[in-house]
């Protein structure tokens, strides 16, 4: 099959590299496979893994008249089979792209909730179980669950051309590997993450050992972020809370770490690389990895949501002390995570997504005209745009919208499970 990936942004961030990680998987998988976008700090990795990058234009307002007519002139000038969008405007370009073309739209949503407008025939990739049963509750017509993958050769400890990059990484940021080291690899964003990080960047530092808190990545909360820092470095009279901005390659940070906090697919890697991690989320939730809360990690996501945000230091002291404290402790939740993610590998992964692409290749011919499915999704489109235009006049537009109202805090859990 011909198929172009189209992320929806190709800065640092966890839905964008896993895009381009199983776009390489499954050209690995005798695919041809190309990844489309704006440029940004991964088109190095695109080049790394041996992936054409054909970059778009520059979209203004999504979706984006002239990235569909782009998108579409590609499409038919290389005989495309499918195109996958990640997110909402690429999926709705990818579909707009497709129509009147003898080819296939399928779309993944890595956030953590869908937006109403996507169209319900457009084939859904999700990343969490409850997700998936959210979306077939409201009647979509195809979601799949593939979470977050990730590629355990490149994301290991033992990865030999890291033998090097890691003494060079904390040389270069002043990290003393004396005293333990707490890393975070996020998009510096308001939506979900920047509650979990200023508690992180106020906490860490206090905690057993003195430790290290090492942030990595970018976005629009930089300035809060960095704020908060000095603020941190200042109390504790040294450089205890590290921003190293983005990372082209971000795996050294994961290999220097003690203890590694995040959500998604940060976690993921962390896991990867045989380290301990206690997963964020918002309203105060912070919590370990264990045989316990497995399950809830494997239902919702690898995110929560807690009671009260003003306990959030708290709840991170209570699971990040016990690590710190104890280093057998350590190495034994660094085990157990290496054991739990390996079902996410990246091989696994591509097969799957490529048995979607077949499906949607087989059902495009149905697909090519549904008059109310995209009538219904302008309709949403058209009020979602509306609201978030009265949002920005009232100074309450999120950057992150459906990340603003993750499915997670909705009223609804597995059967049989505890919460």
């Amino acid at each position: 099959m011909r198929v172009v990936v189209y992320p929806h942004d190709l800065g640092l961030g966890g839905s964008q590299l896993n895009a381009v990680e199983l776009a390489g998987a499954v050209r690995d998988l005798g695919h041809d496979v190309v990844v489309y976008g704006r440029p940004g700090a991964l088109v190095g990795r695109v080049e790394q893994l041996g992936l054409e990058f054909v970059p778009s234009p520059p979209p203004g307002r999504r979706p984006s008249a002239r990235v569909v007519t782009d998108l579409r002139r590609l499409v038919r000038r290389r005989g495309v089979d499918v195109v996958h969008g990640y997110e909402w405007p690429p999926i709705l370009e990818a579909r707009m792209a497709a129509l009147g073309a003898d080819v296939a739209a399928v779309g993944t949503v890595m956030s953590m909730a869908v937006a109403p407008f996507i169209p319900r025939r457009v084939p859904l990739v999700v990343g969490t179980a409850q997700i998936g049963a959210a979306e077939r509750q409201r009647g979509r017509a195809h979601v799949t669950v593939i979470e977050p993958p990730i590629d355990l050769q490149d994301n290991r400890i033992d990865a030999p051309e890291l033998a090097d990059d890691v003494p060079a990484f904390a040389r270069r940021y002043g990290v003393d590997t004396r005293r333990p080291v707490v890393v975070v690899v996020t998009r510096l964003a308001r939506e979900l993450k920047l509650e979990g990080l200023l508690t992180a960047v106020r906490t860490v530092p206090d905690l057993h050992g003195a430790p290290t808190l090492v942030v990595v990545g970018d976005g629009p909360e930089r300035q809060a972020v960095a704020a908060a820092a000095d603020d941190a470095n200042r109390a504790a009279g040294r450089e205890a809370v590290v921003l190293t901005g983005p990372l082209d390659d971000p795996r050294p940070a994961y290999a220097v770490a003690d203890v590694v906090l995040g959500m998604g697919g940060s976690v993921l890697r962390a896991m990867a690389f045989g380290k301990p991690v206690v997963v964020q989320g918002e309203g105060g939730f912070w919590s370990r990895l264990t045989p316990d809360t497995l399950h809830r990690f494997r239902w919702e996501g690898w995110y929560g949501v807690g009671p009260d945000p003003d306990l959030g230091s708290d709840a991170l002291r209570a699971q990040l002390q016990p690590l710190l404290r104890d280093e057998q402790a350590r190495v034994a939740a660094g085990e157990y995570a290496r054991e739990v993610v390996q079902a996410h590998g990246l091989v696994a992964a591509a097969e799957r997504q490529a048995q979607e692409y077949e499906r949607a290749v087989t059902a495009r011919a149905g697909r090519r005209l549904d008059l109310v499915g995209d009538t219904t999704g302008a309709a949403r489109l058209v009020t979602h745009v509306a609201g978030r235009h009265v949002q920005r006049l009232r100074g309450r537009a999120s950057t992150d919208d459906f990340n603003a109202r993750p499915v997670a805090a909705e009223p609804r859990t597995p059967q049989g499970a505890a919460r």
